[in-house]
């Protein structure tokens, strides 16, 4: 999109005989000079005659409207932020209210306020000017009418407002402009049906695209969007491949970097196909092509699409910046991979530009964690390690102990007595994410006053007419007011993807606030887990247990009991049902993209057995707190019975051993110690009096206090 140069007739202000004469010949000549010297790219010749014609008629704007213009494009489009200064000031100096616009001539200093915003990334300002044009859509001549409701389009689809776009195309089809942009009608279609997820429309309008355009780098990449979110990643991959990007014309003329676009869909190919390494490698390729061709624009790579900054950088060009999109990409693909901080210093970069997606400080938080979480799955791999159980062995026969770790001795020191506002990958720094997450998602009140009310579409502002085609492919109800929170670079979330979020991050607030001691917190954010309405069963395992563990530290092992009831779980499914399962089939019917190589976590229970195992081990540990030894030593006992060996926990083994000791059972603490395994009860006490058998004085052990055992098996949410 570009700026509009004001035509000669639009120069001709309609004045009232009595107050003004008019525009005369001369001043019609000289302008129609400076029109053609500027469609003609000799933009010297057109400020000159520009120049004469302000001499004769000072006060009208126009002309130094036109002159900001062609000044704007005899630097190459490079003076953007110039441009946008100039046209405030007319703005200003003229006193127009976009509220009041009633003028056909001054609509064009807004249209090219929009164009600048549209370039800017300042969608929101951009629509809001657009959408008051749009209302006096009649009055314009066809070329400036087409550039307003294509540009309008364009910014509904950025904004994934694919009913409003639709709603305009069918408004172009009405106005009856033969063979003109036919081809960017139907690709606009694709673009919103494919936000839409209506697979049947999408299919139809891709078709007629490719008997139009033919295998075009556009209408390939269209293709191949459509077979990813259906689930034929190879079919996207092979379509991708076929396509002859070395034909584009390049970023300074369209403003795309198509070589960028291709290597990161490649990776979100392979993300959906569970295949990180290869995506976060298509990734790095895309983050390269894209600073190659941000240094040739003059950019170098580091401009920021947000800022002030854009010196030097063509207008037409800036939107070609994808890198914060793709640190976004990166990000992600290196959390999946098991590579935190790598993936941490990715998603710090993009929340600079992203800071209002609370699904981001999430992944942020998820860093923290997965960095701080240490060896923890490697040792849960086979049988407990004994070194997590066994810190050392001392001395030699009578005199040889075993020294057993203490909670204190596995736990990781996050921080050094920085402070924990410093973005670094620590778990205090993972709390502040956390609460930014919270933040930012809206109240349940809030959702449901949006879900009621609803933004109005054009159609309810504008026309109410549509074409067969909108009104099929528009049939899911409430779908516009569905939305309730933008998530950039994602799609906007709707209220189950938001409840979703907000699942996440209670969950995970309990967790670091259990890690920092914060247990009052923990306890808090663990009941509001348990008090939202739709709850998967992975995270209400995880609400109970932290719940728990928050309350044995704070010494209420009554209530604490009551959350370690194994009754309480019935699922420990990691999925929850996603927005686009719950839509129906007025709402999209293409099948959501699950990642095949998505595994769960190997410290999280895989079956309602094991997890009611690890319920009933902490139970296990509630009761040894409250001195019910035997009820502890049953809990223990069925726990192991419902598991395999190799899933009990190393805390299990420590509470089997203190519980042992507390019974005087040394030689079985210390056949449980050795054997790594809990042992059935089988083997029979020591009589009172081998207990009270005293021993040598010399060889009399200097015994250490009996160490409590970490009272929780805590599961970390990945």
């Amino acid at each position: 999109y570009c700026c509009f140069f004001i035509q000669p007739e639009l120069n001709e202000v309609k004045h009232d005989n009595t107050s003004s004469p008019g525009i005369s010949d001369q001043e019609k000549a000289i302008a129609a000079n400076a029109l053609e010297a500027f469609t003609a790219g000799n933009y010297e010749e057109s400020l000159k005659h520009l120049g004469k014609l302000q001499e004769l008629n000072k006060e009208d704007y126009k002309i130094a409207l036109n002159k900001a213009i062609a000044e704007f494009y005899k630097s190459g489009q490079t003076t953007t932020c110039t441009l946008k200064q100039t046209l405030i000031a007319m703005k200003n100096q003229v006193t127009i209210d976009i509220d009041g616009l009633d003028d056909v001539e001054n609509s064009l200093l807004y249209y090219n306020q929009a164009i600048i915003h549209y370039h800017m990334r300042q969608y929101s300002e951009a629509i809001a000017i657009g959408e008051r044009l749009y209302q006096f859509l009649e009055p314009f001549e066809e070329k400036f009418a087409l550039a307003v409701c294509f540009l309008l389009v364009d910014l509904y689809l950025l904004t994934y407002q694919p009913e409003k776009a639709l709603h305009l195309l069918a408004v172009l089809e009405k106005l009856s402009v033969q063979g003109n942009n036919k081809n960017g009608k139907g690709e606009y279609k694709v673009r919103a049906y494919i936000q839409m997820k209506s697979s049947k429309a999408c299919k139809r309008e891709i078709k007629s695209v490719m008997n139009t355009a033919g295998n075009s780098a556009s209408s390939l990449f269209l293709k191949s969007n459509f077979e990813y979110l259906r689930g034929n990643y190879r079919k996207a991959v092979k379509l991708l491949n076929s396509s002859n990007i070395a034909e584009h014309p390049g970023a300074i003329k369209t403003g795309e970097c198509v070589r960028c676009m291709f290597w990161n869909n490649l990776g979100c190919i392979h993300f959906a196909m569970g295949k990180h390494n290869l995506g976060i490698f298509y990734f790095k390729k895309a983050l390269q092509e894209n600073d190659h061709t941000c240094a040739q624009l003059g950019d170098g790579g580091e401009t920021d699409p947000t800022s002030k900054q854009f010196s030097g950088i063509p207008m037409c060009a800036l939107l070609a910046n994808k890198r914060y999109e793709l640190l976004y990409n990166c990000g992600i693909q290196l959390l999946h991979i098991g590579r935190p901080l790598a993936a941490f210093d990715c998603l710090m970069d993009a929340v600079q530009v992203y800071h209002s997606n609370p699904g981001l400080w999430l992944r942020l938080a998820e860093c923290c964690i997965a960095a701080n979480k240490g060896s923890l799955e490697q040792d849960n791999k086979g049988l407990p390690s004994k070194k997590g159980i066994v810190q050392a062995i001392v001395g030699q026969g009578y005199h040889r102990k075993i020294i057993l770790a203490s909670q204190s001795t596995q736990n990781t020191i996050y921080s050094d007595g920085q402070s924990a506002a410093i973005p670094v990958a620590s778990m205090e720094f993972a709390a502040i994410c956390l609460r930014n997450g919270l933040v930012l998602l809206p109240d349940h009140q809030q959702q449901e006053n949006k879900a009621e009310n609803g933004p109005k579409t054009p159609s309810q502002s504008g026309s109410t007419e549509s074409g067969s085609e909108n009104s099929d492919a528009c049939s899911g109800k409430g779908q516009e007011g569905d939305k309730f929170l933008s998530a950039a670079p994602s799609s906007p979330l709707r209220k189950q993807e938001v409840e979703n979020l907000r699942c996440s991050l209670l969950a995970c607030s309990a967790y670091v606030a259990l890690v920092l001691g914060d247990n009052l917190m923990a306890l808090n954010h663990a009941e509001k887990l348990l008090h939202q309405t739709k709850l998967s069963g992975s995270l209400k395992f995880l609400g109970h247990l932290y719940a728990a563990e928050a309350l044995i530290s704070l010494d209420r092992i009554s209530e604490a009991i009551g959350h370690l009831n194994p009754e309480n779980i019935t699922d420990v499914s990691m999925g929850v049902l996603s927005s686009e399962q719950d839509q129906g089939p007025d709402k999209g019917d293409l099948e959501p993209v699950e990642s095949s190589g998505k595994q769960t976590p190997l410290c999280y229970p895989s079956t309602v057995s094991s997890a009611r195992s690890i319920m009933l081990f902490n139970l296990g540990s509630a009761y040894c707190l409250r001195s019910e030894y035997e009820k502890a030593r049953k809990c223990l006992h069925q726990a192991a019975s419902m598991v395999n060996t190799k899933e009990i926990p190393p805390e299990a083994i420590l509470l089997a051993v203190y519980l042992e000791l507390q019974n005087g059972n040394t030689q079985l603490a210390l056949q449980i110690i050795k054997r790594n395994q809990l042992l059935p009860s089988v083997l029979q006490t020591p009589s009172p009096d081998t207990r009270k058998k005293p021993v040598p004085s010399s060889f009399q052990p200097v015994q250490p206090p009996i160490q409590m055992p970490s009272p929780f098996t805590t599961v970390q949410r990945k």
